[in-house]
């Protein structure tokens, strides 16, 4: 019986795969992996230039395409088209708003938010970006810095996800497509030839996207778990050993959670969120409480008031050029590299909600509550080295320049220290099972053409290679490899961004008479309207 049952999970594995997507993602990424590990210095050198030419030469387009996203994003959610349900017409929605937001939230940036939240702001106060031309350590590069960080984890950031997410979403729930990635091309292509060229073209770019993506999260967090056990415990691994933790951790908390959605990442996520919550009131009340409440609200009136500037500064010309390449085109490749994976899991959990909806939680709430966590990391950090209160630069330098390390000195600064940097690892932990079993579980999805739950050997084989990779660029180049490898597979996507608005703007638009839900086209009528 045991027997069977093994060939019965090998035979599932077999049978729901995608035979093209799932053979192209794996040989590229096994090739990146060998690459890394048998010509290091080339693979890093190639990976750098390639780096450097996309944010040199084409920086324009990321801001380009990231300010389409949010501007079509806020028609949405103040047009028309906003009211349109997710589902058929009477279907209410599968989870509650705050269950809802609780995933979304831990699915999309928050392990990133962990991350950069004590590093960031501390960085742009060390170095300044040159849209503010202030000096080094200055007050105004502290309300900058704050101001940038607002920015580069806000409203834009989430707006690429929305792109993603309701196309697919609409279409799977509304006319009963596939759950994949490719599916937002249909207005364009028709739902009968999802299998075509362009489909399978839509769907590797995804797969390549979120391979970088997702190896850069899990190649950080993993960088900020280890320095936390070397901060807080003494403990150190080497190169090998770090290949190693970083592996097994990513396929032990694949398996750890393979309970699916309803039961494994709902509850980690309420975990994440109630944890994140109580270290951000924390650090909050027993920091400097006051720098905080007024550096914040001075960086997010100043946010506010230049988001438009900000979106499209490119610092061409200025001897200071790089700043914006080395962080903002990161941050936008990053977030495009997310968009197919994170589109994919909001639009997994989104069945029965609307347009609206989706977009006002997906972009406002999860932005309402980054910026109060950026305020006070980023405040806190800025206080305690103007003040002396902690060296957080000093660390940091001491371990290589890793941002990895900002977050422990900053909260061994509090009192009751010694517990919020224990509470801090494990929220770093936390997160860290969710970036690996949601990520897993979507790189599933897109090699399967669409499989809602895709078998564990699949999980389990994303998983391993994931984490392999990640840890690799980790030991080959660090947070510059990292970086480099979420540029280089981000970009791509950013073009499949822009395709999705023009295919909402042509399924949502008045030729289809979606605004009236009894008048839906068929997958006939979607198929030939050009014809």
């Amino acid at each position: 019986m045991k027997l069977e049952s093994i060939r019965g999970t090998i035979a599932e594995f077999v049978n729901e795969l995608d035979n093209t997507i799932f053979g192209i993602g794996i040989t590229v990424t096994a090739l990146t992996v060998i690459g890394f590990i048998f010509w290091e210095e080339t693979a890093t050198t190639l990976t750098g230039n390639i780096n450097t030419f996309l944010w040199t030469e084409l920086s324009w387009a990321y801001l380009l395409i990231m300010f389409c996203a949010v501007v079509f994003v806020l028609f949405l959610i103040l047009g028309p088209w906003g009211s349109i349900r997710l589902g058929k017409e009477d279907e209410e929605p599968e989870f509650g708003y705050l269950t809802y937001f609780v995933m979304l939230y831990s699915a999309g940036t928050a392990a990133g938010v962990v991350f950069w939240g004590p590093a960031e702001a501390i960085f742009h106060y060390q170095s300044p970006s040159p849209f503010f031309n202030a000096g080094a350590a200055s007050q105004e590069a502290a309300i900058g810095a704050i101001q940038y960080s607002y920015f580069h984890w806000g409203l834009s950031a989430w707006s690429a996800y929305m792109t993603i997410a309701i196309p697919i979403a609409y279409l799977a729930y509304k006319l009963d497509a596939p759950l994949r990635v490719s599916t937002l091309i249909a207005p364009l292509v028709g739902l009968d030839n999802l299998d075509s060229l362009w489909a399978k073209l839509i769907d590797v770019t995804a797969v390549f996207a979120t391979i970088g993506g997702v190896a850069t999260t899990l190649g950080l967090v993993g960088s900020q778990f280890l320095v936390g056990l070397d901060y807080v415990a003494g403990v150190q691994m080497g190169d090998a050993g770090t290949v190693m933790m970083i592996t097994g951790l990513t396929v032990a908390f694949t398996l750890s959670v393979s309970a699916g959605i309803k039961k494994g990442i709902v509850r980690i996520s309420y975990f994440n969120m109630a944890l994140f919550s109580v270290l951000t009131a924390a650090a909050f009340v027993l920091g400097p409480t006051s720098y905080i409440l007024t550096a914040g609200t001075q960086a997010l009136g100043n946010y506010l008031d230049q988001f438009i500037a900000m979106s499209f500064y490119t610092s061409a010309g200025s001897d200071s050029s790089a700043w914006v390449g080395n962080w903002t085109i990161f941050f936008w490749a990053w977030w495009f590299s997310w968009a197919p994976f994170v589109g994919l899991f909001i639009a997994r959990i989104s069945r029965g909600r609307t347009i609206r909806e989706v977009s006002i939680v997906g972009v406002f709430a999860s932005t309402g509550i980054t910026v109060p966590w950026y305020a006070t990391m980023g405040g806190s950090a800025i206080f305690f080295q103007q003040t002396g209160r902690a060296d957080i630069l000093g660390v940091i330098s001491q371990y290589g320049g890793e941002e990895a390390a900002a977050g422990y000195p900053l909260f061994d600064a509090l009192a009751f220290g010694e517990i919020l940097m224990v509470l801090f690892l494990i929220l770093v932990t936390t997160f860290f099972i969710t970036s690996a079993d949601s990520s897993t579980l979507a790189l599933g999805m897109l090699t399967t053409g669409g499989e809602e739950s895709p078998s564990l050997i699949n999980r389990v084989i994303w998983g391993g290679i994931i984490g392999l990779l990640a840890s690799v660029l980790m030991v080959a180049g660090g947070v510059g490899a990292l970086q480099a490898a979420a540029i280089i597979t981000g970009g791509p996507f950013g073009i499949v961004v822009l395709v999705s608005i023009y295919s909402m703007l042509k399924l949502f638009s008045s030729r289809y008479d979606v605004i009236d839900e009894h008048q839906l086209p068929s997958r006939k009528q979607v198929s030939t309207q050009d014809d």
